[in-house]
C-alpha cells in the first residue's frame, strides 16, 4: 500500500491573515450575504435593546405615574422628555456620524441609553424620572440615527428589502414583546425592574458590535463642528416642545408666557438657520431642501412620528384607564398593531427588494394609516375590543409601509456626503414631529379628561361626589380597580372619550402623509451601497484632476455632464446613478 499523502498545511499567520480578509468589506466595498449578515447582528441586538428599554415601560407607565403621584401632565412630560432628547440630538449623532467612527459612536449611544435606562429605575419622583428618561433619549437619538446610517454603508437600497424581515422580526419583538414583557415584571416584581431588564442584553450589544461590525476607515480630513448651530437648534427646539407641553395646564395657550416663549423659540431657530447657512459644516445643510424627495419625505415624517408614537401612549392609556386592563393585558391587547406592522414591513420589503417599485406601496402605507387614524377616531369605552383589534392592525400596516421607505427613498437620492446628516433628519422632523404631537395632543387628552369628569360628578349620587372628589381632586391619575365603581366607569367613559377625540384630531396629519407620498419623484432604486458609491466617487476624482473639461462623478454618486464648450467646466446637468 502506498503510503499516504499528507495535505499541504497553512501556515498559522496566513490562517489568521485569511480570517481577517474575510470579515473585511472587498476592495470595491462590497460584501457578501454572510458578511452582511454578520455585520448587522450587533446592529440588531442594539436595535432591540433601545426598543425594549422603550417599549418595556409602555404598558406599566399609568402604574408608575400614579405611583410617584404624578398628573396627566407629568404622564406626558415622562414620554415628551425622552422624545425631546431624541429629536434635539438625533441630527448632532448624524453629523458626527459624518466626521467620525460610525462604529465608536453607535456603541456610545448604545451606553447613554442604557445607563439612562438603569437610573431611571431608581427614580423617587417624577422630576427624576424625567431627567433620566432625558438622558436615555440622548442616547436613543444617537442608535435611531446611527443604525440607518450604517445600514446605507452596508445595504444598497435595492438590496435593502432582503433585510427587511430582520429588521421587522427585531421591531416586532421588541414593540409587541416589549409591553407584554413590562406588564409581565410590572405585575410579579414592580415597575421598576422594567429599567433593568435590559442591562445584559446591551453589554452583550456592545461586545458583539465590536466582534462583528466592520466598517471601512474613511480618510481623515479637518473636521469642523458647527457648535453654535447645534446650541441654537437645540435651544430653539426645546423652548417650542417646553411650550407645547404647558401650554393649557401650567397657563392658557393665548397668554404672554406662550407669546414669549413662541418669541423666543422663533428668534433661537431664525439666527440658526443664518449660522447654518454660512457654517462650513452645517448641523443641517440647508441645501438638502432643494431635493424634492428630501422635502416631501421630511414632510411626511413628522405626521408619521404623531401617528407612531401618539399611537404607542394613548392605546397604553385607553387600554388601562378605559378599559380596566391590567400592564399584562395591555401588552397582549396592543399586538394586532406591531402585528399588523411586522407583516407588512416584511412582505412589502421584500417586493421592493425583487421588484424595485416602491411607490404604489408607500401610497397604499399613506391610505392604511389615514384609514387607520379615522377608525381609531371612533374609540369610545363601550367599542368592541375585536374592532379596536382590527383599526389597530389597520394603522400598523400603513405605518409598516411607510416608516423604513421614507428613510430608503432619501438615502437613494441625497448626496453621499450627506448620508449622516440626511438620515438623521428624517429622524429628526419625526421625533419632531412625534413630541410635538404627543405633548399637544396629551394636552387636549386631559382638558377632555378633565371636563367630562367634572360634568359626570354633579349627575353622581352626593355620597359619590365626595368620594369622587376625594379620589379625583389631586388631578393625578388614579388607579382604577382601587376605585368605586361608580366612580371607576365615570373615568373610564371619560378616558374612552378622550382617546377617540385624540385619533380624530390627528387624522389631517396622516392625510399631509398621503399627500406628501403621492408628490414623491418615483426614482429608481440604487444597486451600490454607500461604501462602494464613496469609493467610486474617489476613484473618479483622482483620474479627472489632471483633466479639464472633461466627464466627472460627483462625491454623490450621481453622474455630472459637464459641458466641454464652457469656459468654466461647471455642469449642465445631473442623474442620480443607479
Amino acid at each position: 500500500m502506498p503510503p499516504a499523502v499528507n495535505a499541504p498545511t497553512t501556515p498559522p499567520e496566513q490562517q489568521e491573515k485569511a480570517k481577517k480578509t474575510r470579515r473585511t468589506v472587498s476592495p470595491d466595498g462590497s460584501m457578501t450575504h454572510r458578511q452582511v449578515l454578520e455585520s448587522l447582528s450587533g446592529l440588531l441586538l442594539g436595535m432591540f435593546v433601545s426598543i425594549l428599554a422603550g417599549t418595556v415601560v409602555s404598558t406599566s407607565l399609568p402604574l408608575i405615574i400614579s405611583d410617584l403621584d404624578g398628573d396627566q401632565s407629568a404622564y406626558t412630560w415622562v414620554v415628551t422628555g425622552t422624545l425631546l432628547a431624541t429629536t434635539v440630538s438625533t441630527p448632532l449623532w448624524g453629523k458626527f456620524a459624518d466626521l467620525f467612527n460610525r462604529k465608536l459612536l453607535i456603541q456610545l449611544a448604545l451606553g447613554i441609553f442604557v445607563l439612562g435606562s438603569a437610573l431611571a429605575g431608581f427614580s423617587q419622583d417624577t422630576g427624576t424620572l424625567i431627567v433620566f428618561r432625558v438622558l436615555q433619549g440622548l442616547g436613543a437619538g444617537g442608535l435611531a440615527a446611527l443604525s440607518q446610517i450604517i445600514m446605507a454603508d452596508i445595504i444598497s437600497p435595492r438590496d435593502r428589502g432582503k433585510y427587511a424581515g430582520l429588521f421587522g422580526a427585531v421591531m416586532a419583538v421588541g414593540t409587541v414583546g416589549g409591553p407584554l414583557l413590562g406588564g409581565v415584571v410590572t405585575d410579579a416584581f414592580g415597575w421598576r425592574w422594567n429599567f433593568f431588564i435590559a442591562l445584559p442584553v446591551a453589554i452583550a450589544a456592545i461586545i458583539l458590535l465590536q466582534l462583528t461590525l466592520h466598517l471601512p476607515r474613511h480618510a481623515k480630513r479637518k473636521v469642523h463642528i458647527d457648535y453654535l448651530g447645534a446650541v441654537l437648534i437645540a435651544g430653539g427646539v426645546s423652548l417650542l416642545m417646553i411650550w407645547v407641553t404647558l401650554a393649557g395646564n401650567q397657563f392658557e395657550w393665548a397668554s404672554l408666557a406662550s407669546f414669549l416663549m413662541v418669541a423666543g423659540s422663533a428668534v433661537l431657530l431664525i439666527a440658526a438657520v443664518l449660522v447654518e447657512f454660512k457654517s462650513p459644516e452645517p448641523i443641517i445643510p440647508l441645501s438638502m431642501f432643494k431635493n424634492r424627495t428630501f422635502t416631501l419625505a421630511v414632510v411626511a415624517s413628522i405626521s408619521v412620528g404623531v401617528s407612531m408614537f401618539g399611537t404607542s401612549v394613548f392605546l397604553a392609556q385607553y387600554m388601562q384607564l378605559a378599559r380596566g386592563a391590567t400592564p399584562t393585558q395591555s401588552g397582549l391587547l396592543t399586538i394586532p398593531m406591531m402585528a399588523g406592522l411586522l407583516i407588512a414591513s416584511t412582505l412589502f420589503g421584500g417586493i421592493i427588494s425583487r421588484t424595485g417599485k416602491w411607490k404604489a406601496i408607500m401610497i397604499s402605507g399613506g391610505v392604511l394609516t389615514v384609514l387607520g387614524t379615522i377608525l381609531l377616531g371612533t374609540l369610545t369605552y363601550e367599542t368592541s375590543l375585536v374592532l379596536v383589534g382590527i383599526y389597530m392592525a389597520v394603522l400598523g400596516a400603513g405605518l409598516g409601509m411607510l416608516m423604513q421607505n421614507l428613510v430608503l427613498v432619501v438615502q437613494n437620492s441625497i448626496e453621499v456626503k450627506n448620508l449622516g446628516v440626511a438620515t438623521s433628519a428624517v429622524t429628526f422632523f419625526r421625533s419632531l414631529g412625534g413630541t410635538v404631537g404627543v405633548s399637544v395632543l396629551g394636552s387636549v387628552l386631559g382638558t377632555i379628561v378633565s371636563s367630562r369628569i367634572k360634568d359626570g360628578i354633579t349627575a353622581l349620587a352626593p355620597a359619590d361626589q365626595a368620594a369622587a372628589a376625594a379620589a379625583l381632586g389631586s388631578g393625578t391619575i388614579p388607579k382604577i380597580s382601587e376605585l368605586p365603581s361608580a366612580i371607576a366607569a365615570l373615568v373610564e367613559s371619560a378616558y374612552g372619550v378622550g382617546v377617540g377625540h385624540v385619533f380624530m384630531y390627528s387624522v389631517p396629519l396622516a392625510v399631509v402623509t398621503l399627500v406628501a407620498v403621492i408628490f414623491l419623484p418615483n426614482a429608481q432604486l440604487g444597486r451600490q451601497n454607500a461604501v462602494q458609491l464613496k469609493k467610486a466617487a474617489g476613484a473618479a476624482a483622482r483620474e479627472d484632476e489632471p483633466a479639464e473639461n472633461a466627464l466627472s462623478a460627483v462625491a454623490t454618486g450621481s453622474v455630472a455632464l459637464v459641458d466641454p464648450s464652457s469656459p468654466s467646466g461647471q455642469p449642465d446637468g445631473e442623474r442620480p446613478a443607479q
